[in-house]
C-alpha cells in the first residue's frame, strides 16, 4: 500500500539539498555567523516581496509578533493595558505575544467559510482601551478586505498582520500603502519561517516587515538587547537575532518559493475538485486571490473515524488546531467566554498532506480514500 505521509521535512527539503548544503558551508568558512551579508540579503529580499521598506530578521515567528508590540509601547503609541483584537481560532502564538507585552487579548469569531476574523464582528469588540487589530493569514489564506480597513481608519487602530502561514500570498484588495501582498497590507507584520512552513527554515527564525521607519528602529534595537549601537543599549531589549546559517538557507529556499505555493495551490485544487463526500466539506478556493495553501483543512463531523479511516489507508492527516487559546491552561481565564464557531471549528478541521513530494496525482489518489469514507 502506497503512503502518503503528512509531511516528511527530509523528502521536502531533498530537492534542494546540494544548495543548501553550499549555503551553510559558504557561510561556515566565512566566519561571520551573525550581523552578516546573508541577514542583510535576505532582509532585502523579503522586503521586496512583501513590498515594503524594511525588514528585520529575528529568531522566530512568535518573537516577530511580540517585538512589533514591544516596539510600539517603547514608542508610546501602545501602552499596558490596551486591546488588541485578534481572532479566536488563531494558534496560540498570536495571543501569546499580546499578553507576553502586557497588553489585552480580545478574541473575535472567525467566518466559517474562510476560517480567517470576521471583520464585520470587529466593531462590537471596541472598547475605549482598543488599539490594534491582529489578522491571521490562517492556512495561507488572506485575511483582508474592506470592511477591516474601514473600521480600523474610523477607530484609528493599528492592523499588525500574522503573516507566520501566508508568506508570498496576495490579497484581492489592497493594502494600506498599496500593495496587495500580505506581509506589508497593514502597519507592521510578523512571519515565521519554521521549518514547516512553505518558506522554512532548518531551524527556528522569522522576521518583522514594515514601512514605518521608527518601528523598523525600534524592533532592529529590541531584537539586539536593545542596542543601536555596539555597546549603547536604548532599550532593555532581548535577544532574537536571525544568525547567518539560517539566513542563507532562507536565501536558498527563497528562490523556490513560488514554484513551491504554485504547486501546493494545484494540489488545493486537485483536492477541491476530486474529493466529493457529502460527510467531508472542503476549504474554499477564492478566486482572484493568492491563496498559498500552507495548509489545506477540510471540515468532518466525525473526525475521529475519518482520520482512522485516512491511518488504515496510508494518508498522513493533523490538525490545526484542535484545541483554540481560550481552551489552553495557561489561558483559563478566557474559559467562559463561548465562542462558537471557534469550537465547531476545532471540533472539525484535518489537515490533509499538501506539501511536496505530494503530488497532484498522489492527491487524487488520497481523494479517492476520502471519498470511499
Amino acid at each position: 500500500m502506497k503512503q502518503y505521509p503528512f509531511l516528511d521535512l527530509a523528502r521536502y527539503n531533498a530537492p534542494y539539498i546540494d544548495e543548501l548544503k553550499a549555503a551553510a558551508c559558504e557561510v561556515i568558512e566565512s566566519g561571520r555567523y551573525l550581523h552578516g551579508p546573508q541577514t542583510e540579503l535576505l532582509e532585502q529580499e523579503i522586503a521586496e516581496l512583501c513590498h515594503v521598506r524594511h525588514c528585520i530578521g529575528v529568531s522566530n515567528g512568535l518573537d516577530a509578533l511580540r517585538l512589533i508590540l514591544r516596539a510600539y509601547m517603547e514608542l508610546g503609541t501602545l501602552h499596558e493595558g490596551d486591546e488588541v483584537i485578534v481572532p479566536a481560532n488563531t494558534y496560540v502564538a498570536s495571543v501569546l505575544a499580546i499578553s507576553h507585552n502586557g497588553l489585552v487579548p480580545v478574541l473575535c469569531e472567525p467566518r466559517e467559510d474562510t476560517m480567517n476574523l470576521d471583520s464585520r464582528l470587529i466593531e462590537k469588540h471596541i472598547t475605549p482601551r482598543t488599539r490594534a487589530i491582529m489578522p491571521v493569514h490562517l492556512y495561507g489564506t488572506p485575511c483582508w478586505d474592506a470592511t477591516l480597513m474601514q473600521t480600523a481608519r474610523e477607530h484609528d487602530l493599528l492592523i499588525i498582520e500574522d503573516n507566520a502561514q501566508a508568506i508570498g500570498a496576495a490579497s484581492d484588495i489592497a493594502g494600506l500603502s498599496g500593495t496587495f501582498i500580505t506581509g506589508g497590507l497593514g502597519d507592521a507584520a510578523g512571519n515565521s519561517f519554521y521549518p514547516t512552513k512553505n518558506l522554512g527554515a532548518l531551524g527556528d527564525s522569522g522576521a518583522v516587515t514594515t514601512n514605518d521607519d521608527d518601528l523598523a528602529g525600534a524592533v532592529k534595537a529590541l531584537a539586539n538587547y536593545g542596542s543601536d549601537r555596539r555597546y549603547h543599549n536604548i532599550y532593555q531589549g532581548y535577544n532574537c537575532r536571525l544568525d547567518e546559517i539560517q539566513a542563507a538557507l532562507l536565501r536558498v529556499k527563497l528562490r523556490h518559493l513560488q514554484t513551491e505555493n504554485e504547486t501546493r495551490a494545484a494540489i488545493a485544487r486537485t483536492y477541491s475538485h476530486c474529493i466529493d463526500n457529502p460527510h467531508v466539506k472542503t476549504p474554499v478556493i477564492f478566486e482572484g486571490m493568492g491563496q498559498i495553501w500552507h495548509q489545506y483543512v477540510v471540515r468532518v463531523d466525525d473526525r475521529e473515524a475519518f482520520r482512522a479511516h485516512l491511518t488504515a489507508n496510508g494518508v498522513g492527516s493533523d490538525i490545526h488546531y484542535a484545541t483554540p487559546p481560550h481552551r489552553q491552561p495557561c489561558y483559563q481565564m478566557m474559559a467562559g467566554n463561548e465562542y462558537p464557531i471557534t469550537e465547531q471549528l476545532a471540533a472539525e478541521v484535518v489537515s490533509l498532506p499538501i506539501a511536496p513530494p505530494i503530488t497532484t496525482d498522489d492527491a487524487r489518489a488520497i481523494a479517492d480514500i476520502i471519498n470511499q469514507f
